[in-house]
């Protein structure tokens, strides 16, 4: 019979922390039962809520089969966002009927700023 210590050094196999700003990423590699590998990924911020600190955590369970999708999709997303940046819409898929109706116009382009996303909260989500 294994016990939670035993358990818990099975499940860990590697960590990885990324301080980004306000934000720390946690990366996590962890095993199953099975010992089929998964990554979480958390991002967690420091609030303060009548003056004690406290953290604000979110959660994504990524699993194996999802990896290769996922990463395609990140890496697509951030070229996007690298593309816009530099005036440059090479990545719009001109067979995609709809992206012209959420393409910002040339004049909103130039009003996005990174401060626009920094400051965004997930309160409205969780239905507090």
């Amino acid at each position: 019979m294994s016990t939670d210590h035993e358990d818990s050094i099975r499940d860990d196999i590697f960590s990885k922390a990324v301080r980004a700003g306000k934000r720390t990423y946690f990366f996590d590699v962890k095993s199953t039962r099975g010992n089929d590998l998964y990554l979480t990924i958390t991002e967690s911020k420091k609030q303060f809520k009548n003056g004690e600190p406290s953290y604000e955590k979110h959660k994504l369970f990524l699993y194996k089969e999802d990896f290769e999708k996922f990463g395609e999709g990140l890496t697509e997303a951030i070229d996007k966002i690298k593309d816009i940046r530099s005036g440059n819409n090479e990545f719009i898929d001109p067979a995609d009927e709809n992206h012209s109706e959420f393409e910002p116009s040339v004049t909103e382009k130039e009003e996005i700023t990174t401060e626009a996303f920094t400051d965004i909260t997930f309160d409205d989500l969780d239905g507090r």
